[in-house]
């Protein structure tokens, strides 16, 4: 099966211009692409991989993939898929979430040498150098205002307003592909499904710059929107967004992302983003429809998803995470472990070496009142650290630290608080 078959059975491919041209193109050569992230944040999320898993899979097939990152056009603003203005950072921060960007890409496409090991570019390099004349006279005056109003990511900003700044975007993203045609023999781009008109633009760029005898061959190609069986908007959870820097993101919170897919979306989540076989998704497919309750394609993709991102090491940390939750023994944790899998619940920091239960519990507001922590304590309703407590007189002591700094007491089956000693 060649790229485009496995793209397609994997429903990968939105649009693509000249199909059979394309075809034979990658048959006949080592293809370079490429694919460009504004660094208008200083991580990716989950809304970015697919394009960065495409380009992975092109590279696995034997072409070259270029990550290129928007140090210029991320200070300018991509208008496609927004009703209003971004808002415009300054030249540090650009520099700095390129940087963030280029690091997080790294993780993911093999930049080590070879045939076809992947490149990064930044397109402030040479839009950077270009004076506004050279601007206008050399590029925009390829530009006619009629076609420019009638691409998607400008025509749908029309009524609310659009910039001058913004409506130029689409020229700087064309002039990207232009120069990569020429300095690279870059001849592919891909994107998301909004930046079709961004990119057959830049065809149309490569088309009108051809010389005399040049064969100005260039492909674009799109990948879809993600969107949810539930209806929801993909890589968002209640907490945010679902980040690939660990320090936004923890790796416990990424892989429980995964593994919490609706049974409805998990098949196409394994063939949109993991590398695992159509054979060896089939197989999985089958246990959701026969044994849904084992989870064994989530599980599957939650492995995959941790273990590329992040790291073998990350993926069994978050595991070993999850384990001591289900288990409830909670002192094989380690403190960065703990900090990972309690990162959102309750925190009460402490300063006294030792503690009365009871107190603690009124003072981390636990349990409302003394009256009602004793209830708590009588009733099996506290654990500490996954063992239930019922001394009324129980004092929580350094032997109650794990890594000698946190307690975890729950109330009932599911509301966990953490105490964080500072003494």
């Amino acid at each position: 099966m060649d790229i485009l078959q496995d793209l397609q059975a994997r429903g990968l491919i939105n649009q693509m211009t000249d199909e059979e041209g394309l075809k034979k193109h990658l048959a006949s050569e080592q293809v370079t692409l490429y694919c460009g992230f504004d660094p208008t944040g200083d991580s990716l999320h989950i809304g970015h991989l697919l394009p960065v898993l495409i380009l992975k899979r092109f590279q696995q097939a034997g072409h070259r993939p270029i990550a290129l990152v928007g140090g210029g056009t991320g200070m300018i603003g991509d208008p496609s898929g927004r009703s209003t203005e971004r808002q415009l950072n300054d030249e540090n921060t650009v520099r700095h979430y390129s940087e963030q960007l280029a690091g997080q890409l790294a993780k993911i496409l093999n930049f080590d040498e070879g045939e076809n090991a992947a490149v990064a570019r930044n397109n402030l390099d040479w839009l950077n150098q270009m004076t506004m004349i050279e601007f206008l006279r050399d590029v925009g005056k390829h530009f006619g205002i009629n076609y420019m109003l009638a691409k998607d990511s400008v025509e749908s900003r029309i009524e609310n307003g659009i910039s001058f700044t913004e409506f130029s975007y689409m020229i700087l993203q064309s002039y990207d592909f232009l120069n990569l045609f020429r300095k690279e023999n870059c001849t592919l781009q891909i994107g998301g499904s909004d930046q079709w008109g961004n990119i057959t633009a830049g065809l149309e760029l490569i088309r009108k710059n051809a010389t005399e005898g040049e064969e100005a061959k260039a492909f674009g190609l799109t990948v879809p929107l993600i969107t949810k069986a539930d209806g929801s908007k993909f890589g968002k959870t209640a907490g945010g967004a679902i980040w690939l820097d660990p320090a936004k993101t923890t790796p416990y919170e990424f892989y429980q992302f995964w593994i919490n897919t609706d049974d409805r979306d998990v098949v196409n989540f394994l063939h949109y983003f993991t590398f695992l076989s159509l054979d060896e998704i089939g197989e999985l497919a089958k246990e959701v429809e026969t044994q849904p309750e084992k989870r064994v394609a989530q599980r599957r993709l939650a492995e995959e998803m941790t273990k590329m991102v992040h790291d073998e090491k990350a993926l069994e940390q978050a595991e070993k995470i999850s384990e001591a939750l289900f288990s409830g023994d909670l002192k094989q944790l380690t403190g960065d472990e703990i900090e990972q899998g309690f990162k959102d619940v309750p925190t009460y920091n402490l300063v006294d070496e030792e503690k009365g239960l009871i107190d603690l519990l009124v003072e981390a507001k636990i349990s409302s009142s003394k009256r009602q922590a004793r209830e708590d304590i009588q009733n099996g309703a506290i654990y500490i650290n996954g063992e239930r407590e019922q001394d009324m007189k129980y004092t929580v002591n350094a032997e109650d630290r794990i890594d000698g700094k946190f307690t975890i007491i729950r109330r009932g089956k599911k509301k966990y608080f953490l105490v964080r000693f500072e003494g």
